[in-house]
């Protein structure tokens, strides 16, 4: 698959960026990207107050699941 760091030459077309994955993501200025907590859409009855309040805020993607991003938001690194 060709990434977004990947030379383009006059036939290949640009890459389009994942438009809804942009609105729910923003990348800082270390480049770590930041967006909300996951576990916060279902089986919240079975968790307590202080758990879906903490959920509430935004948190930093771990490498694992940004490098799954990098090519859904590729003009932003």
């Amino acid at each position: 698959m060709a990434g977004c760091k990947k030379a383009r030459g006059a036939k290949n077309p640009k890459m389009k960026s994942n438009r809804a994955t942009l609105k729910r993501v923003s990348v800082t200025g270390t480049g770590l990207i930041k967006a909300p907590a996951k576990g916060k859409s279902h089986g919240l009855s079975n968790k307590n107050r202080k758990r879906k309040r903490q959920l509430l805020k935004a948190t930093y993607m771990n490498k694992g699941d940004a490098a799954r991003l990098e090519r859904a938001i590729c003009y932003l690194f």
